[in-house]
């Protein structure tokens, strides 16, 4: 090779080896600002909602498995509390542009018509229907009637949509917050109070009455449904079924340290749940400087709470793959056998990190969850994919499946949303029906409250 040719070639590879991206692609992208993550996460977990909704209905799917695998057929069914949290989603989309207000009206629109016309049991809907149809899929054999826990997450929704029009909607919209308050009115909140009990019951179904015969107490993540069956103007509860059936006349005050975190609720049998129960109903209910009898400081308990998660994960007892600061929380997702309600104690932790965990704790833990969201990021499309992250992993199985739930995604796009802006939260307690409820049950707000 001439003298000139071999300079030529040098300066060549000297040029590409100083060009070259490095190894780790991640690395070598230009890094998302916080804001910049949080909303291409809030925005690709939205599209769940709005291009993975199934059709006819408008609501979400139950499931997405991008795999093409669904052994019961049930592509189409459609979930009420999925669907509530979705509508919340959609709520923020429309506030933030993602889709025009017109869209997003049509939408609504075509949800609530079908919420008209679906299967009902005293106003209070099931939690499954057939999308195409309207007509309830059982969730159990004998659970083929009304689910007043999934109802009362669907009209959480509904209410901070009636809000948004109500508050600044034209015409139109303010028609369709009209027909959702009939909606709401037509809830038979103390139908499921079963002969008059000082207590709710969770389900009722006109082919086997009461036979599910589930009680519903304190604590888990049915907070809400309290608070809106002290609200209801038609079907209202008196408050002793919150204090005597929720609170359990006292009983659910069981203060205790968890990882060095203390608890002020008695958790169900267990030192601490999984982490959707600071999630489904505080979705609308702002726990900022919420307080009644029971609990001194709703988020203060809901934040010590996810940092028990946050610390297990770290101390990660049992060893497992991939623990640590950057990769936390347990909840309630698909599992690497079947489905489970993960939680942090050695029974409930099988090493299956669900990201709605972490990230819909956004509110309460803005640093941790943060890492843990831009960690997942960077790990690229086996967690996330075109609806966000998938819903649960395993590293140490080396599990990462292809498929949603919709009761997990939505409180991922909720919840970043009330970090960013308050907007679900603003518009839930400012319905007049809720604010008298909360004030009915005995619940302080501070003034100061905000997103």
């Amino acid at each position: 090779m001439k003298p000139t040719h071999l300079l030529l070639a040098l300066c060549l590879l000297l040029a590409f080896t100083q060009c070259k991206p490095k190894k780790d692609n991640a690395a070598a992208a230009p890094e998302l600002t916080d804001e910049q993550l949080m909303d291409t996460i809030e925005r690709l977990t939205f599209n769940y909602f709005w291009d993975g909704a199934e059709p006819h209905s408008g609501l979400a799917r139950e499931r997405i498995h991008l795999d093409g695998d669904y052994p019961q057929s049930d592509q189409n069914v459609v979930t009420s509390g999925g669907s509530g949290f979705g509508i919340m989603a959609i709520l923020a989309g429309i506030d933030r542009g993602y889709v025009t207000r017109q869209q997003g009206l049509e939408r609504m629109e075509r949800i609530v018509s079908f919420l008209e016309t679906c299967d009902r049991f005293h106003g209070v809907y099931p939690h499954w229907w057939q999308g195409d149809t309207g007509r309830v899929k059982p969730f159990g054999q004998k659970d083929n009637g009304g689910d007043l826990v999934e109802t009362a997450f669907l009209m959480q929704a509904l209410l901070c949509v009636h809000q948004y029009y109500v508050q600044q909607g034209g015409e139109q919209e303010k028609a369709l917050a009209a027909r959702i308050d009939k909606l709401w009115r037509e809830v038979e909140w103390d139908w499921h109070r079963r002969d008059g009990q000082n207590v709710l019951y969770w389900h009722w179904s006109p082919e086997y009455a009461w036979q599910m015969n589930f009680p519903v107490r304190g604590y888990n993540e049915c907070l809400v449904m309290y608070v809106l069956a002290a609200s209801s103007p038609t079907h209202g509860v008196p408050a002793e079924v919150y204090h005597q059936g929720w609170a359990e006349g006292g009983a659910i005050v069981a203060p205790h340290d968890v990882e060095g975190h203390r608890l002020q609720l008695r958790y169900q049998g267990t030192e601490a749940g999984p982490l959707f129960w600071a999630h489904y109903s505080w979705l609308g209910l702002n726990p900022r400087g919420l307080s009644d009898k029971y609990c001194t400081n709703y988020f203060d308990e809901m934040r010590n709470l996810t940092l028990v998660h946050h610390d297990w994960c770290v101390r990660n007892p049992k060893g497992w793959k991939g623990y640590g600061p950057d990769c936390w929380g347990l909840t309630a997702s698909y599992s690497v056998k079947g489905y489970s309600a993960h939680a942090p104690n050695e029974q409930a932790d099988l090493g299956v990190i669900s990201p709605t965990a972490a990230l819909s704790s956004i509110v309460y833990t803005p640093e941790e969850s943060l890492r843990m969201m831009r960690h997942l990021y960077q790990m690229g499309d086996s967690v996330l994919g075109p609806y966000g992250f998938y819903d649960a992993f395993s590293e140490t199985d080396g599990w990462y499946p292809k498929r949603y739930l919709a009761i997990d995604q939505g409180p991922i796009a909720v919840m970043i949303e009330n970090h960013r802006s308050g907007l679900l939260w603003r518009l839930f307690m400012s319905h007049p029906d809720v604010q008298a409820g909360l004030k009915k049950l005995g619940f302080a707000v501070k003034e100061e409250q905000e997103g």
